[in-house]
């Protein structure tokens, strides 16, 4: 499922945070700007106030010269107000009508209050400050009050936040492409990974060599590892392309000799002779596709999807049982013996099942022998479990003890029944459950071991 571009998620997700850090940033710069404003228009204002308190004192109580406050205003650009009271709150000059002052008492006298008030409808920032006139004509407590507009003060704070915001923006927008070109050049192994795939044809599976990040390594650890699974799928399907081809093609034709043969039968006797030939060659061609099936199903395949907890010595003796009560007519004897303490096992009983019937048609087969006997022995250690088939037949000379598991090897004289599969399907369902089978050496017969541990 595509989930869009991974380029454009980790810009998105590099720089989203960036810009919300410049609004974040730009927030409190404009915080700090406000209160830098402030303090430094409060400053100003508190020179203001003592000199237009000097000026007016100086001149006893006359107006501020037109020159001095024309001057104030030109220099910070905001109209200021004022108004002087002498003792006992006497008006003596300047504006009549005055913002209210909190907290007009809160200070001594020549220390400023400052406050925030509305004047005809403006905004102003205003300064409260008493005096004590000892030397002059105006001798006693004298109030002066102070305000201005605040327009140049909020608009010295919007013109620093705009230069701010002009300066994240460019480092942001330096950023996003340092970001940028950064991260395409950071997934360039991916590009170069991905144009590696696609210059495979469709039948390499080769694994990968391209040299990528320590990051994505997993990755192609594991799309290696894939590869190899179906490298061997594709191995396991060729050989049995290959078997099922080679060895069906036989008894096909074998089959089809005498269903034409049993056309040209002169009379019935012929031609029961004939269909019974037929008969037993489509049995063996069955049995062969069966075992090639089987083998099949056990190559290359995990115990981990298959394996589930069964009694195990029950399905021993149910095999055991069905397969004595076939052979008995035939006067094979079967015995069966139980070593150890039960316990149920981890793995595919359907699996275990064949194998059991595997070696028991294999002693069957090749074990002929005046009074046939065939044991089977189940065996439960402590880590594992034996399950032994033993024949007094001629059994299988040492030098093919081991080759006997390899696929279509026999033993048996040409022209017996057998393909050469049963064997080695019986190793290969063993090693699935993590065990293995061997021939005991013995002085007569044939002594088949398998070992299982199971799955766990």
């Amino acid at each position: 499922m595509n989930t869009g571009s991974l380029k454009n998620r980790l810009f998105v997700f590099i720089v989203v945070p960036l810009f919300v850090a410049a609004c974040v940033a730009s927030v409190a710069r404009y915080s700090q700007f406000t209160k830098l404003s402030r303090d430094l228009y409060d400053n100003t204002l508190y020179t203001i106030a003592l000199t237009i308190s000097r000026d007016v004192t100086t001149n006893e109580g006359d107006l501020l010269t037109r020159a001095v406050l024309n001057a104030l205003v030109e220099t910070l650009g905001d109209q200021i107000f004022y108004r002087i009271t002498g003792p006992g709150g006497a008006y003596v000059t300047g504006m009549s009508d005055a913002p209210n002052v909190p907290n007009a008492g809160a200070k001594p006298p020549g220390e400023p209050v400052y406050f925030d008030a509305v004047y005809h409808g403006q905004t102003v920032r205003g300064l409260f400050m008493t005096e004590v006139v000892t030397d002059r004509p105006m001798s006693g407590t004298v109030t002066v009050e102070v305000w201005q507009t605040v327009r140049q003060r909020q608009d010295l704070s919007l013109s620093l936040l705009g230069q701010t915001a002009v300066y994240f923006g460019g480092l942001l927008a330096v950023a996003g492409l340092l970001v940028w070109f950064g991260i395409r050049s950071g997934l360039k192994p991916l590009k170069d990974l991905e144009a590696a795939l696609v210059s495979r044809t469709a039948n390499d599976l080769r694994p990968i060599e391209q040299v990528v990040p320590r990051e994505i390594g997993a990755l192609v650890a594991a799309m290696n590892s894939l590869f190899e699974r179906l490298r061997r799928a594709f191995e396991i399907r060729d050989a049995f392309i290959s078997d099922a081809a080679h060895q069906v093609r036989t008894p096909i034709a074998g089959i089809q000799a005498q269903a034409e043969a049993a056309l040209t039968a002169k009379d019935e006797t012929a031609l029961r002779v004939r269909v019974e030939e037929v008969a037993v060659a489509a049995r063996r061609a069955g049995r062969l596709t069966n075992q090639l099936l089987s083998m099949e199903r056990v190559r290359g395949r995990d115990l981990k999807g298959l394996a589930v907890r069964f009694d195990l010595e029950a399905t021993v003796q149910d095999i055991t049982r069905h397969f004595a009560e076939r052979v008995l007519p035939k006067g094979i004897e079967i015995t069966y013996q139980l070593r150890g303490e039960p316990r149920s096992f981890s793995g595919d009983p359907v699996l275990v099942g064949e194998m059991l019937l595997n070696l028991l048609e294999n002693a069957e087969r090749y074990g002929v022998a005046v009074q046939p006997v065939i044991e089977v022995i189940l065996t439960f250690a402590a880590e594992h479990v034996e399950l032994d088939v033993r024949d007094n037949g001629p059994g299988i000379p040492s030098a093919s003890a081991e080759r006997v598991f390899d696929r279509f090897y026999r033993v048996a004289p040409e022209g017996a029944i057998g393909c050469g599969l049963g064997l080695s399907i019986v190793r290969d369902i063993s090693g699935l459950h993590h065990g293995d089978a061997r021939v005991i050496a013995t002085d007569a017969g044939c002594h088949v071991r398998v070992v299982l541990v199971g799955s766990s």
